[in-house]
């Protein structure tokens, strides 16, 4: 894996919090309700995503932050409002 041993803690980190890890090949199931709504696991993803393929710490805030992956004040990051 390529990138900072920041980057690869924080993949660490994520992957203990989740359960299905960061290599899953599992197809997301339909989304059942609302179709605007972004669960907790599809953000956890996207975070593990934009990790994976970030160059360093500082190249993985901004893109997480671009992406509106970083929580909020409110503890909830901007693509879940």
């Amino acid at each position: 894996m390529s990138g900072s041993l920041e980057v690869r803690s924080f993949l660490l980190q994520q992957d203990s919090l989740g359960g299905s890890g960061p290599f899953s090949t599992g197809v997301p199931a339909p989304r059942s309700g609302e179709s605007s709504r972004v669960s907790d696991e599809q953000v956890r993803r996207a975070r593990l995503a934009v990790a994976m393929g970030a160059q360093s710490a500082e190249d993985c805030r901004e893109l997480l932050e671009m992406l509106g992956l970083i929580d909020g004040e409110d503890g909830i990051p901007a693509v879940r409002r």
